[in-house]
C-alpha cells in the first residue's frame, strides 16, 4: 500500500507541481525523497532553493516522513541540524498528522513557514526573539544565509 501511495503522490505532485516545489526520490529509492522548495516571494527566503531531505517510514501514511532542511536556514523554526518544527509532522496528541495530509500537503505547509514564521512555537528561541523585537535584523540575517547557502 505505502509503495503506491507514495508513486500516486509523486506522479500528482510532478504532473501539476505545487507552486516553488518539486520533489523527487533520492538514488531511485521511494523511502528517501529529495525535495527543493523555492523561497517565496516578499520574504527573506525570496530566490533560495532549499534541499529537503524526506524520510519515509515504512509505516506511512499512518506514520509521517521525518523531514529537514539540509540546506542552512535562518528561522525560528528551523534549526542548525535542519530540523522543522511544525504541527503537521509530528503524530498526535502533541502533533496534527493525519494520513490523509500527504507530501504535497507537507511541503507546502513548510514553504508557508517560510513566509510565515511561528515565533510563538520556536525550535531557535533567539531567533524567535529577534524575529518579534527587532525584525530588520532578523530580516538581514535571513537574507544573507539565503545567498550564503541557498542560491
Amino acid at each position: 500500500m505505502q509503495h503506491q501511495r507514495l508513486s500516486r503522490e509523486l506522479a500528482k505532485i510532478s504532473n501539476s507541481p505545487p507552486v516553488g516545489i518539486s520533489v523527487s526520490p533520492k538514488d531511485d529509492k521511494l523511502n528517501v525523497l529529495e525535495a527543493q522548495i523555492v523561497g517565496p516571494d516578499n520574504t527573506p527566503y525570496k530566490n533560495g532553493i532549499f534541499k529537503v531531505e524526506i524520510l519515509i517510514p515504512e509505516k506511512y501514511p499512518f506514520i509521517p516522513p521525518s523531514i529537514k532542511f539540509i540546506t542552512k536556514v535562518y528561522h525560528p523554526n528551523i534549526d542548525d541540524n535542519g530540523r522543522i518544527c511544525l504541527d503537521l509532522i509530528k503524530m498526535p496528541p502533541k502533533g496534527n498528522w493525519r494520513p490523509t495530509i500527504g507530501l504535497e500537503g507537507l511541503l507546502i505547509a513548510i514553504r508557508m513557514l517560510l513566509e510565515t514564521p511561528n515565533p510563538e512555537d520556536p525550535l531557535m528561541a533567539e531567533i524567535a526573539e529577534e524575529y518579534r523585537n527587532m525584525n530588520s535584523e532578523f530580516v538581514k540575517k535571513a537574507q544573507l544565509f539565503t545567498q550564503k547557502y541557498a542560491s
